[in-house]
């Protein structure tokens, strides 16, 4: 789970939210145009978005990419194992009663608030929903990272 520290964040303010680095961007709010545009580029045949959908009354949803051991998401690449350890740990530090469940989602609802709707508690932006666009800054984001092995 990736709070931002800017002073007075209001992830509604179209401009405060595109202004955030990138890697603040793509934690938090545009995870999943990230996981697109890696499912995109890299076509891995294992390749699946998993929406981590935090129980009830708790923050913390984030999608990343999950392909054989390993994730993808803005921090780039991680041991899934370690990634989920880690996720749960972070987000029970902040609330020691937080939990949440993986819940795999198709490619093309990455990219549609209409489809996303269709799913209890998730509401996703398209990548043109934000001040720009934000696939061009997610493919630019990946060129940082090299492919997957």
């Amino acid at each position: 789970m990736y709070l931002p520290r800017t002073k007075n964040y209001n992830k509604l303010d179209p401009v405060m939210r595109w202004n955030l680095p990138d890697r603040v961007f793509f934690a938090c709010g545009a995870c999943q145009v990230l996981a697109y545009a890696f499912m995109q580029r890299f076509k891995l045949p294992d390749a699946k978005a998993i929406w981590i959908k935090p129980d009830n009354g708790h923050t913390g949803n984030h999608i990343y990419v999950s392909f054989g051991d390993q994730v993808f998401d803005y921090h780039g690449y991680s041991l899934q194992e370690k990634f989920i350890s880690h996720y749960w740990k972070r987000s029970r530090q902040r609330f020691p009663d937080w939990d949440a469940v993986l819940i795999e989602l198709p490619i093309d609802v990455l990219i549609s608030n209409e489809k996303s709707r269709t799913y209890d508690g998730l509401w996703l932006r398209q990548p043109d929903q934000f001040l720009e666009n934000a696939m061009p800054r997610a493919l630019a984001y990946l060129d940082k990272f090299p492919s997957p092995e």
